[in-house]
């Protein structure tokens, strides 16, 4: 019971900060998301609490955390005997998890290669708005990322971070950088030698854009 009681009281505050966050972070996320991939499947983001539905506040609402704490009191009570017999806690926010939906289903298992990586790219954006909506303003960084895209979620992404302050972006080819982003290049090239080998910038390669 001791337990059970802190673990609903702590849960539910952690519950709760996290269904209003998340619903935060999915308008952004909507808007990313159709604008990286227009002509894809819509995308959205829901809370998939192990307690159940039921705890979810209703659309537009914050979420309710004495109500959270209710139901986490209760769905405990109902699974001791189990969690007693597995040696593990089965409800509560450390088992709770976050499904990214696409069109009408979870997408993990069935979204494509290019789909997979808008929406992660979606995510991380939708974090950079929400921050830039507390008033900061994060550095953006694309590791890579331009390779696992094709041209047109390129070109839409590269027009998205338009108006990042700060965008650090790589590519292990130049050419995947799609045209509409400047600022200044810097080129790496692996040497080896008697020293062994070892990433130096390449003589002459460095290029200032817009």
């Amino acid at each position: 019971d001791v337990w059970d009681g802190q673990l609903a009281e702590h849960g539910a505050v952690v519950t709760a900060a996290r269904i209003d966050i998340l619903e935060a972070l999915r308008l952004h996320f909507i808007e990313a998301y159709g604008s990286i991939a227009p002509h894809s499947r819509p995308a959205d983001l829901a809370y998939l609490p192990t307690a159940g539905a039921d705890l979810l506040p209703p659309a537009g609402e914050s979420a309710d955390v004495e109500h959270i704490r209710q139901s986490l009191l209760d769905r405990l009570a109902d699974l001791r005997s189990k969690e007693i017999d597995r040696g593990v806690c089965l409800v509560g926010p450390h088992r709770d998890d976050v499904g990214v939906i696409l069109g009408d289903e979870i997408a993990k298992g069935f979204a494509s290669h290019g789909e997979s990586w808008s929406l992660a790219l979606s995510l991380r954006l939708a974090s950079v708005a929400l921050a830039r909506a507390e008033g900061v303003e994060p550095v953006i960084m694309l590791d890579d990322v331009f390779a696992e895209l094709d041209a047109a979620r390129r070109r839409k992404l590269a027009e998205f971070t338009a108006d990042a302050e700060q965008l650090l972006v790589t590519a292990a080819v130049a050419e995947d950088i799609p045209s509409g982003i400047g600022g200044r290049r810097v080129a790496i090239e692996v040497v080896a030698d008697e020293e062994g080998r070892r990433s130096v910038l390449a003589t002459g390669e460095e290029a200032t854009g817009d």
